[in-house]
């Protein structure tokens, strides 16, 4: 099946370009039936998903788009009659724990949690619905988010659980919309962290101009953020963290590190250039704790996955430096 996948790295030329601008020239179409697309469909910069059409590209943004025809105008060239083929192969399920309501699993860095717009690689959620078909029918939206009641991004590894029927859906969704759930991180970031422990309290925003979450402590704007953090251990020019998350904003952990000045190792997209990058082919984040009470059961239970091999081989290189 021919392929209609759009994907876009900015440079120079393009700088500071309206998204719906840009596309509608790339994609030798009108600005409207773009704007159209966007607001209905979504478009990913970065890894996370605009529905703005005003958006303004910087270089080195990567734009992807799920459908370079933009199929809103009902012309004769389009029909909804020809998805995107799935590439690729099913996601492995690192399953922890489970019973009749849920699926705690350790997702592999890589590997997205429910398709996107601009992706049409096979996501967790595949597998997950693959594994147990009666969970195509769960949750708010399951043709895009069967049984997924919280993310982890593309790149952090980690525990995440998964709703196996309606009612289990509802009841975790009233966990986590409550606060009722407990996720610890570990993460490196680059330097060295000026306290030992912290609570960062940075509102977080969408930048229209970085196509990435802004967390910022002057800001008024934004939706409330708290991250807990406590210093692991120290390196030459890295400081390992065990963090807790008392929200769950888009990319808080990679905001609120790079608003202090210590961006998380191996982020692609919140980079600081004056602070020294270890080189890493990978987001150094792992989510390595989640607690809570299951449905149907009282008391909270601890699930752990371990922190992945190519992880603790970087902090042991660092330790004898």
């Amino acid at each position: 099946m021919e392929s209609h996948v759009g994907q876009f790295t900015i440079d120079a030329i393009d700088k500071d370009a309206r998204l719906d601008v840009f596309l509608a020239r790339v994609g030798e179409t009108s600005r409207a039936k773009v704007q159209k697309y966007i607001k209905q469909s979504g478009v990913e910069i970065n890894e996370d998903t605009t529905y703005v059409p005003h958006e303004f590209l910087q270089v080195g943004d990567v734009v992807e788009v799920a459908d370079m025809r933009f199929p809103y105008e009902k012309d004769e060239t389009v029909t909804d009659a020809d998805p995107m083929e799935k590439k690729g192969t099913l996601p492995t399920l690192n399953i922890l724990f489970e019973n009749d309501d849920v699926i705690v699993l350790n997702k592999a860095a890589g590997v997205l949690v429910h398709p996107t717009p601009s992706s049409n690689e096979y996501s967790l959620m595949d597998a997950l619905v693959d594994y147990v078909p009666a969970m195509a029918t769960v949750g708010d939206k399951p043709e895009e988010r069967a049984g997924i009641v919280h993310r982890l991004d593309r790149m952090t590894s980690g525990v995440m659980i998964a709703a196996k029927n309606q009612e289990a859906f509802l009841d975790l969704k009233h966990k986590f919309q409550k606060r009722f759930v407990y996720k610890k991180y570990r993460a490196l970031v680059a330097g060295s962290l000026q306290k030992d422990y912290d609570t960062v309290l940075f509102k977080i925003i969408r930048s229209k101009s970085a196509g990435r979450m802004v967390a910022r402590p002057e800001s008024q704007e934004g939706k409330d953020a708290s991250t807990d953090y406590e210093v692991i251990q120290r390196y030459a020019n890295a400081t390992e963290v065990d963090v807790d998350l008392h929200t769950g904003r888009t990319h808080q952990i990679r905001a609120h590190f790079h608003a202090l000045g210590n961006p998380v190792v191996g982020d692609p997209l919140y980079v600081i250039k004056s602070v020294k990058q270890i080189p890493f082919p990978r987001l150094w984040l792992h989510a390595y704790q989640l607690t809570l009470a299951l449905p149907g059961e009282t008391e909270a239970r601890t699930f752990d996955a371990p922190i992945p091999p190519e992880l603790t081989e970087l902090t042991d290189r660092l330790h004898k430096i």
